[in-house]
């Protein structure tokens, strides 16, 4: 079973915060890395951080020192806490595995949810 349900996304003020949810299924949170990847129209989808099961992390380095991500074994879930908010980081935002889940040869992705920092 594939479950990997993202929300929080929002509206955010630049030097603001928003925080993201990811409930991952228990089987896929147990045994895989877990991250946030980000798509602006035009552009790639690119992974933003990773935790792995140890809760190792990794950030792209336009986003170090403001975000978080963080995992919460007991709610098999996954979070992304955004401060310092810039408008560049506006886009849709995935969880998925590192690297992503691959369905019958094709990759799976979530629907996403939507960041938009703007004043």
């Amino acid at each position: 079973q594939v479950q990997l349900v993202e929300s929080g996304g929002g509206w955010g003020q630049p030097g603001g915060s928003l925080r993201l949810s990811c409930a991952v299924s228990e089987n896929i949170f147990q045994t895989n890395t877990v991250g946030w990847y980000r798509q602006v129209p035009g552009k790639a989808r690119e992974l933003v951080a990773r935790i792995t099961t140890v809760s190792l992390t990794w950030y792209i380095n336009s986003v170090k020192g403001r975000f978080t991500i963080s995992r919460d074994a007991a709610k098999s879930s996954v979070y992304l806490q955004m401060n310092g908010l810039k408008t560049e980081v506006t886009g849709t935002y995935y969880c998925n595995t590192v690297p992503w889940v691959i369905i019958n040869a094709r990759p799976w992705w979530g629907q996403g949810t939507q960041v938009t920092v703007s004043t």
